[in-house]
């Protein structure tokens, strides 16, 4: 039997998984437990390249590793870690650094972007972000990468880094490319109040984003107060923004095709459309918010699974990196 190649994925913890990330990203990273080895990180070390208030950070990312588990994430199928608790990430971070030049880490187009917005608080993980993302796949002999069109450089660079150090010293590193899923799942969602947007949880109005563990009267009240238009019909067609948006959703969350859903809802108002929207969104995420609210009950529980997935992870890192030391010339422990 071929043996399953490993797939890592990396998200940070910005707070809440809004419905947007879910079906963009978490359902599908759910689904590849059955076919992949998935090694699934919440990359706290990369979230500090923006200031953070230590306690509420403490307390976002023990959330957020509560809702990926929520979310349908085995820890029993899958490697699930917090990054800070390998500390082969660092390490391996500082050897990669050495291969990589000034000018590519310069000509990444997210850190020409942040550069910008962040000039009160210019600091070198800004510019080193991409080699830590280059040592959080490289560990882990990585065959997969799921990665979005902002990240999509950011591999290209880990690829090169990889090529560079094979070239240099033999052959250490898996090659990854990118893992690009061959269904229609993923569909891209959008704010609710500005639907030419993408749905995100920084957005500064409350109504604009849907999270997975929101309660049900506030996922109601989002959805009825979402952005549509003038007309009256619920179709699928170009300047329908707001209802392609909620249509999509739908879709998403019940598996009814977009023809379906027009067929069901075109002439029945936006009203009870968004209703209805509302009310499978809530059904579907029920039983998440049930295992979030269970895990987040029992702290001790929850940091022992962390622990675990840590030492799992912990011991193929080691590996990578006693053979990169070895390469290298270090002298062995």
């Amino acid at each position: 039997m071929e043996e399953k190649k490993i797939i890592y994925s990396g998200i940070q913890p910005t707070g809440t998984i809004t419905i947007g990330n879910y079906i963009g990203a978490i359902k599908n990273w759910e689904a590849m437990q059955q076919d992949y080895n998935c090694i699934y990180s919440i990359v706290d070390l990369h979230a500090l390249t923006v200031r953070q208030t230590p306690a509420e950070y403490r307390s976002r990312c023990t959330s957020f590793f509560a809702q990926l588990l929520a979310c349908g994430l085995n820890p029993d199928a899958s490697i699930i870690y917090f990054q800070s608790h390998v500390s082969a990430h660092a390490e391996l971070t500082w050897i990669l650094n050495t291969l990589t030049y000034i000018g590519e880490a310069q000509r990444m187009t997210q850190f020409k972007e942040k550069a910008a917005k962040n000039e009160d608080n210019l600091n070198l993980g800004l510019l080193n972000y991409p080699v830590l993302m280059a040592a959080d796949i490289l560990l882990y002999q990585t065959s997969l990468v799921p990665v979005g069109a902002d990240q999509k450089q950011h591999l290209e660079l880990t690829r090169d880094i990889a090529i560079r150090f094979n070239n240099r010293y033999g052959q250490t590193f898996v090659i990854p490319e990118a893992y690009i899923p061959d269904t229609k799942d993923g569909a891209k969602v959008y704010s609710l109040q500005n639907p030419t947007a993408k749905m995100s949880k920084t957005d500064a109005d409350e109504n604009a984003s849907v999270s997975i563990i929101d309660s049900p009267e506030a996922i109601a009240r989002k959805f009825k107060r979402a952005v549509t238009d003038s007309d009256q019909f619920v179709e699928y067609k170009e300047g329908k923004d707001g209802i392609n948006n909620l249509i999509t959703i739908m879709a998403a969350i019940t598996g009814a095709s977009i023809n379906e859903i027009v067929k069901e809802y075109y002439n029945t108002g936006y009203a009870r459309f968004k209703s209805a929207v509302g009310e499978a969104v809530i059904e579907k995420f029920r039983p998440i918010r049930e295992k979030y609210n269970e895990l987040m009950a029992d702290k001790a529980y929850l940091m022992e699974l962390a622990q675990t997935g840590a030492q799992k992870a912990d011991r193929l890192a080691k590996r990578t990196l006693a053979k990169v030391y070895r390469k290298i010339g270090l002298v062995a422990r």
